[in-house]
C-alpha cells in the first residue's frame, strides 16, 4: 500500500467502527430523551436522514386529494411545503409575510375564517435562511379552535428558543439536531399527535413501504412497543443526537436558549453600531435566536463583503458568515450563531471580521463601537 492510498490509523482519530450494535432498547431511549426536550407526550419517531425528510412525510401522510391546507410563508422553507401540498392534490391557501418579519396572529384569524375548509395548516417556527422567527403559541391556540392539523418545522429552533410542542397544540413537529443542538444533520425526528395518526390512517394516499410512511412506522415499531426495529439504524448519527441532547440537558435547556437569545442580541446590536450593515429583520422580537441575517449597501455585493471578511478573520475562531443563497444572495448576509457558536468570542470575532472586510473594500466603519455594543446587548441578556 503506497502512502498515498493509506488509511489513517493515527491514535487521535475518533473510534467510529466497531461499536457495539445500536439496541432497540437504546433507540427507544432516545427518542425519548426527544420527546423530554420537545416538550411532549406524544409518539416520536427519529428517521433517518435530514429534517427535509419527515417534514415531506409529514405533508405527503396528512394531506390527500380534497384537503384545503394554509401554508405558512416567512422563508424558503415555508415556499417548499407549498409545492409539497400541491403535488398531494390539496387547494393551498397562502400567507405570506415578508422575510423583514414575521406572520401576525390575526392574517391566520382571517384566513381560516374566509377559507372554513381548511384542515392542515404548516408553519415554520424559525426560518435560518432569512432570520426570523413566528408567534407559534398565539397561532397555535387559533389553528386549535379552528380544528386543523397543524404541522410545525422547529428545525431551527428547537434549543435556541422555547418549543412546547402540547402546549401549542403542534400535532406534527419536526426537529434536526444539527443547529441550536450542536449536533448530526443525518438523523432527525418528529412527534406525531394520536388525532395525527387517525388522519394518517385514513388516508389512502398517505406512503407505505416508503421511506416517506410515518404509518410503517407506527405499525412496525411503535405498535409494537418499540421492542424490534424494522431496518438497521444510521447508528452514528443517532449516537450524535444522543449526546448532543445530553449536552443540553447538562448545560441546561434555560441557560442554552439563553446563550442563543444573547448572541442574536449582540449582533444586530453590534451591526447597528457598526455601520453600513443593519439587521435585515426589522424588530427585535421578531428575530430568530439561531442566526441573524444583515442588510448590506445597496450599491454592494454580499458575497463580495461575506469574501472579505473570511479573508480578514485571524483563524483563532471559526467565523460563521455567509452570503444569502438564491434571490437574497447580493443583498444579505447571514450569521450562523447557533450551537456551540452561540458564545461571545464567535459573535465578537464575527463582528470583527466583517469590519474589517468591510474596510478592505473601502467602507468606514465603526469596529469598536461594535464590540462594544455587542458586548453590552450580551450581557445584559445574560443577567436577565
Amino acid at each position: 500500500m503506497t502512502d498515498a492510498t493509506a488509511v489513517n490509523t493515527t491514535s487521535d482519530a475518533p473510534d467510529l467502527l466497531d461499536l457495539p450494535p445500536l439496541t432497540a432498547g437504546h433507540f427507544a431511549r432516545i427518542e425519548d430523551k426527544v420527546a423530554a426536550l420537545m416538550r411532549t407526550q406524544a409518539d416520536v419517531v427519529a428517521m433517518q436522514g435530514e429534517a427535509l425528510l419527515p417534514l415531506e412525510a409529514c405533508i405527503r401522510s396528512a394531506v390527500s386529494p380534497g384537503s384545503t391546507a394554509l401554508n405558512i410563508v416567512t422563508g424558503p422553507y415555508g415556499e417548499t411545503f407549498g409545492g409539497w401540498l400541491r403535488s398531494c392534490g390539496a387547494e393551498v391557501v397562502t400567507i405570506s409575510a415578508p422575510f423583514t418579519g414575521a406572520v401576525r396572529p390575526e392574517q391566520v384569524v382571517e384566513a381560516l375564517r374566509e377559507h372554513p375548509a381548511i384542515d392542515f395548516v404548516s408553519l415554520v417556527h424559525a426560518e435560518a435562511a432569512t432570520g426570523n422567527t413566528n408567534p407559534v403559541a398565539e397561532i397555535g391556540a387559533v389553528v386549535r379552535e379552528h380544528g386543523a392539523l397543524f404541522m410545525l418545522d422547529a428545525v431551527a429552533s428547537v434549543g435556541a428558543e422555547p418549543l412546547l410542542t402540547d402546549e401549542w397544540g403542534v400535532d406534527l413537529c419536526v426537529i434536526g439536531g444539527q443547529k441550536a443542538l450542536g449536533g448530526p444533520a443525518g438523523v432527525s425526528a418528529v412527534s406525531v399527535s394520536a388525532r395525527t395518526w387517525e388522519r394518517i390512517a385514513a388516508n389512502a394516499q398517505a406512503p407505505r413501504r416508503s421511506y416517506l410512511s410515518l404509518l410503517d412506522w407506527k405499525e412496525r415499531w411503535i405498535d409494537g412497543g418499540r421492542t424490534a426495529l424494522p431496518h438497521a439504524p444510521a447508528q452514528l448519527e443517532m449516537l450524535a443526537l444522543e449526546q448532543a441532547v445530553d449536552r443540553v440537558g447538562a448545560e441546561g435547556l434555560a441557560a442554552v436558549i439563553t446563550r442563543h437569545r444573547a448572541a442574536a442580541a449582540a449582533v444586530r446590536a453590534g451591526a447597528r453600531a457598526l455601520g453600513a450593515l443593519s439587521p435585515y429583520v426589522l424588530r427585535d422580537e421578531d428575530a430568530a435566536p439561531a442566526a441573524t441575517t444583515l442588510r448590506v449597501p445597496a450599491d454592494m455585493d454580499a458575497r463580495d463583503i461575506v469574501s472579505a471578511a473570511l479573508d480578514a478573520a485571524d483563524g483563532t475562531v471559526v467565523v460563521p458568515v455567509q452570503a444569502a443563497a438564491g434571490a437574497l444572495a447580493k443583498e444579505m448576509i447571514r450569521l450562523n450563531h447557533y450551537g456551540q457558536a452561540a458564545e461571545r468570542g464567535v459573535v465578537l470575532a464575527s463582528l470583527a471580521a466583517l469590519a474589517a472586510g468591510l474596510r478592505v473594500l473601502g467602507v468606514t466603519v465603526d469596529g469598536d463601537g461594535a464590540a462594544a455594543a455587542a458586548g453590552a446587548a450580551w450581557d445584559e441578556v445574560i443577567a436577565g
